[in-house]
């Protein structure tokens, strides 16, 4: 039962569209995946259908099929992500080598989706706000095989304040009272109130201030939200214009989705697969500047060293962070990160033990491919044993990249009759 205001202020809003909207509720919901472009491009599998139109890299797949489960959603070749949710990236339209920010990014599906249009290059900042859903996005950064993204966990207006006018692209995915996930979820209609609408348009316009700071002259941000109510929407658009005349709507070609304003779309169920989305593109006025100083880095040490020319593996452009106990290769563009609450800043390496090195987790996901390798295909039973943390026979000796159908999967080491397994305990099945 959705909430008798809810459907008093959709009527007024959809007209003569609102049985349709109504009848759209009442189907099932389509779901859909999105090629990780980092490590495949779209393949025929079993599962996937149709392509997601406003994004080359996303598919509906068949809902019985479950392809969570299969070996290649464990290796990062796609992610699973709500079609609708794709909307803002393509708006957003990141590059490879510019300075993106990821404001209120968990769990990650469109920073997963910013860090393939990047390709890999340029300087990638994902935060999230809450501690938890912050570890789930710098897991879900880490599977994808992401190596050019640094993970926070801070208050937007505390990055705002340390890196004003940094980012060439912003995106603000504002917590919302999530109308758009009614189809989907039953706590979202059971915690919904039109005071929650308002609580959330207060706390958006708070958030969007803050992604505007970090916005450099001439950059672009993109605001958008899961839900219906223009509160949220539109009207935070407008007040934010009137509030910081720097900014402009920005006229983008968008055929699928439904304007609802100068720089804002909708996309709503009832006219198309997915369960709903609010977008608005803007502009800052004036021309790019840059007045950060890069920091100092760290060498790269020796056993890393022995390890990768042993291996054969090459890093990209990007500097050496030492974080704890463990070696991580940040993106040369990254700033200065001290005081600032950090997961993951970059590609994890490993750790140095006892002048010997031990390769992590993330690096495999990365790889593409290294001098000793040990490839399964997704169907056999020895990958099956491999993810429930079982020894493999092999022939190889010393590390070893494990991989599914010729993706990075895991880390195994092997004596010359067994292959040790070093999948991480917290992901076996």
């Amino acid at each position: 039962m959705l909430p008798e205001a809810f459907l008093e202020r959709i009527q007024k809003q959809l007209g003569q569209e609102f049985p349709a909207f109504i009848k759209s509720l009442e189907s099932p919901r389509a779901v859909a995946l999105r090629f990780n472009p980092l490590k495949a491009k779209p393949m025929a599998l079993p599962f996937s259908q149709e392509p997601v139109p406003w994004e080359e890299m996303g598919y509906y797949y068949d809902p019985e099929s479950r392809p969570g489960l299969h070996p290649y959603h464990e290796a990062g070749v796609y992610y699973l992500q709500e079609a609708s949710a794709m909307a803002p990236v393509a708006l957003l339209q990141p590059q490879p080598g510019e300075r993106v920010c990821d404001l209120c990014a968990a769990p990650g599906g469109k920073t997963t989706q910013i860090a393939g249009r990047m390709d890999g290059r340029g300087f990638l900042l994902c935060n999230e706000i809450n501690p938890k859903r912050a570890k789930i996005l710098s897991r879900n950064i880490e599977r994808l095989g992401v190596p050019n993204a640094l993970v926070t966990n801070e208050h937007p207006q505390a990055l705002a304040q340390r890196y004003p006018g940094y980012f060439d692209r912003v995106l603000v995915d504002a917590p919302c009272s999530g109308e758009g996930m009614f189809r989907k979820e039953e706590a979202a209609v059971t915690d919904w109130s039109p005071e929650t609408v308002e609580m959330c348009a207060r706390r958006q316009a708070e958030i969007l201030r803050s992604g505007a700071c970090l916005v450099r002259p001439g950059g672009r941000l993109v605001y958008s939200t899961c839900t219906f109510a223009s509160q949220e929407n539109e009207e935070v658009i407008t007040h934010f214009l009137q509030e910081n005349p720097d900014f402009s709507a920005v006229t983008v070609d968008a055929p699928w989705f439904t304007k609802s304003g100068d720089g804002c779309f909708r996309l709503w169920p009832h006219k198309l697969r997915g369960e709903g989305h609010f977008a608005a593109v803007l502009q800052r006025a004036g021309d790019k500047t840059d007045s950060f100083e890069k920091p100092q880095t760290a060498a790269l040490p020796k056993p890393w060293q022995s390890f990768a020319d042993s291996m054969e593996i090459s890093l990209p452009e990007g500097k050496a962070v030492l974080f704890g106990q463990s070696l991580y290769w940040a993106p040369a563009e990254m700033p200065d990160i001290r005081g600032v609450k950090v997961l993951r800043p970059g590609l994890e390496l490993g750790e140095i033990k006892k002048d010997r090195f031990e390769p992590a987790h993330a690096l495999a996901l990365w790889l593409k491919t290294a001098k000793t390798v040990q490839d399964m295909p997704a169907e056999s039973r020895e990958i099956k044993a491999y993810l429930h943390g079982e020894t493999l026979p092999s022939s190889e000796k010393g590390w070893c990249l494990v991989t599914v159908d010729g993706y990075g999967i895991g880390w195994g080491k092997g004596d010359g009759i067994v292959l040790k397994n070093h999948y991480p305990k917290g992901l076996r099945r």
